[in-house]
């Protein structure tokens, strides 16, 4: 790896709720082929691992006994990473999905920043592959904020829109954050912004404190757009993630053999521009996130 003085966290979005092995025989269903994945990526310069559960049939799951299994085969495989969970879910109540927070205690959780329709179009078939409406309101919002405050989890501000950002100034207002926050600019979703590098500079302009502030911000970018996403991140100092979730392909086009084949090709980029991928430790000096107690 480099040894260039310019750290970027690169995170892994290790496996989604969408797609399924039909798609990418990659993604990982049992929690043994979770920690293998997490192997691949966290050896390719992972510090994150951000983590929707399935059960070991491929079906997504909010099921506490999943996510700890999960969470456990990682941990046994890969040592110290900062483990992230998703919270964002359609039709599953909120107390389901602070159970497995309030029982696993992950580092990190994901906490999606606005109310929104959420939907994939195709241009071949002329219709959504699917929509919906994915409901965050700030009733919402800071229920999860003062559950994660109570339990001791950072959260993660996934942001789809450039005034889902700004709807991190009340919060901050109100006391409920404290920095470093952590925030993700999530690119390339109909009903959310559109996937270009400009608007990579306009969505981290709106961070609080400035895209050079005390505050950490991600990348995401969904589907095939996603790598000119994370090189505009690199290049304007920010952090990237990569993963199944997010796309199943490199930029040659060719599908990825795992996660790690993602992630290798971020830490590439990064240090194509100067940047290296940040230790888990520096990760969590960066992101304000304490070292997990041993077991």
């Amino acid at each position: 790896m480099s040894s260039f003085d310019d750290p970027v966290i690169i995170s892994c979005s290790i496996s989604g709720v969408i797609a399924n092995r039909d798609q990418c025989p990659a993604i990982p269903y049992t929690p043994q082929e979770y920690a293998a994945e997490a192997r691949r990526a966290v050896d390719e310069g992972a510090s994150q691992i951000h983590i929707h559960a399935r059960k070991p049939d491929g079906t997504p799951s909010y099921e506490v006994e999943d996510f700890q299994a999960i969470t456990e085969a990682i941990l046994a495989e890969v040592g110290d990473v900062i483990v992230n969970y998703s919270t964002g879910a359609i039709g599953i109540p909120i107390e389901k999905r602070l159970e497995y927070l309030r029982a696993c205690r992950p580092d990190v959780a994901a906490l999606n920043m606005s109310s929104m329709n959420y939907a994939k179009y195709s241009k071949r078939r002329k219709d959504f592959v699917f929509k919906a409406v994915f409901e965050n309101s700030f009733d919402t919002i800071i229920e999860f904020l003062t559950a994660m405050k109570e339990i001791g989890i950072k959260p993660e501000h996934e942001c789809f829109d450039s005034g889902h950002v700004a709807n991190l100034d009340p919060l901050v207002d109100m006391g409920l954050l404290e920095p470093p926050l952590q925030i993700s600019l999530v690119m390339g979703v109909t009903g959310g912004i559109r996937p270009t590098p400009r608007n990579v500079t306009l969505m981290s302009d709106q961070i609080p404190g400035g895209p050079e502030g005390p505050n950490q911000w991600q990348v995401i970018g969904i589907s095939r757009d996603q790598w000119k996403l994370l090189a505009s991140s690199l290049i304007l100092g920010g952090n990237v993630r990569a993963g199944v979730e997010d796309n199943l392909y490199l930029p040659n086009g060719e599908m990825c053999r795992s996660n790690g084949d993602l992630i290798g090709k971020a830490r590439q980029m990064a240090e194509d521009v100067g940047r290296r991928p940040a230790s888990v430790a520096e990760a969590r000096e960066l992101l304000g996130v304490p070292k997990r107690a041993a077991a």
